[in-house]
């Protein structure tokens, strides 16, 4: 029996501008595209600071650490449609909250509603686990007071499911609000 449904922040309530930032610097520059992914594991790991992730980032694109935390911020949209049915699904469930993300970034973008909707997050600057890692997965699970195969999970990118996927959760890759609405509604009525 599902108890608990576990979100993602990038991608699934939140459109973030990592993937528009690597384009605009390294389209076509395999080696800096992989240097920026790596900083930005180590960001999301709590592995570096902020003013290191910025300062490396900024080297890599020729561009000032200012411009960077510009750019990484500008254009982010929360999905309150998503949030709309998180709020729904609260009454009967535990909400969490599993992203892998280098700072207090949903402290800044979220509404205090939004953030009281869920009721565990695991944020891999604080915990060191970053998803697919299964610890991460545990940890949400174990802060919600629930067993893995108590959990959902939704997350836009394959391989997270497939973390998920590992530990016992069920889960969903999100593509679309309405598939994913369907496919937790098709998930929970059973």
């Amino acid at each position: 029996m599902i108890r608990a449904v576990v979100f993602d922040c990038f991608g699934v309530l939140a459109t973030g501008t990592w993937s528009q930032f690597c384009e605009r610097h390294f389209a076509g520059d395999d080696m800096k595209r992989a240097l920026a992914r790596d900083l930005n594991r180590a960001s999301d790991g709590g592995y570096i600071s902020d003013a290191e992730y910025y300062g490396e980032l900024a080297m890599l694109a020729g561009i000032e650490p200012d411009e960077v935390a510009q750019q990484l911020r500008e254009g982010i949209v929360l999905n309150t449609d998503l949030f709309g049915y998180l709020a729904r699904l609260k009454p009967n469930y535990k909400i969490g909250l599993l992203s892998n993300v280098g700072s207090d970034w949903l402290y800044e973008n979220f509404t205090e509603e939004q953030l009281a909707l869920f009721d565990a997050k695991v944020l891999s600057h604080d915990s060191g686990y970053v998803k697919p890692d299964s610890r991460a997965y545990e940890l949400i699970a174990e802060r919600l007071g629930v067993q893995p195969e108590e959990c959902v999970f939704v997350d836009d990118m394959e391989h997270n499911v497939a973390g998920a996927q590992v530990v016992g959760m069920q889960a969903v890759q999100h593509r679309t609000n309405r598939g994913t609405i369907n496919a937790l509604t098709t998930i929970l009525d059973h």
